[in-house]
């Protein structure tokens, strides 16, 4: 009784043409087609991603860390000294002077 039959899928077709028109029901299934196939192409690419990510972890799992010391030794060598500098104090200006020196 459940069963799906010939008939049924008749029925189907001939409700569908009244319901949308002849014109209409080949533009609809264009449509659907196009946007399984953007569906598709989406989701490969999603599994692509989780792909790519899975083997750069991989990759990067493979790395040792560096000895505790190791990083600040090479921070040490590459920085220049530092040089002291000495701010001398500002004598205040006056802006209307300023504009007159001008």
């Amino acid at each position: 009784m459940g069963a799906l039959r010939p008939w049924h899928i008749a029925v189907l077709v001939v409700v569908l043409i009244l319901l949308f028109g002849a014109k209409r029901l080949p533009d609809a299934a264009r449509s659907l087609g196009r946007s399984l196939r953007i569906i598709k192409a989406e989701t490969k690419s999603l599994q692509d991603d989780d792909r790519d990510l899975a083997e750069k972890a991989d990759a990067q799992a493979g790395y040792q860390p560096l000895p505790p010391n190791a990083g600040q030794q090479q921070y040490a060598q590459q920085q220049p000294p530092q040089q002291q500098y000495v701010q001398q104090p500002q004598q205040p200006v006056d802006p209307v002077q300023r504009v007159r020196d001008n």
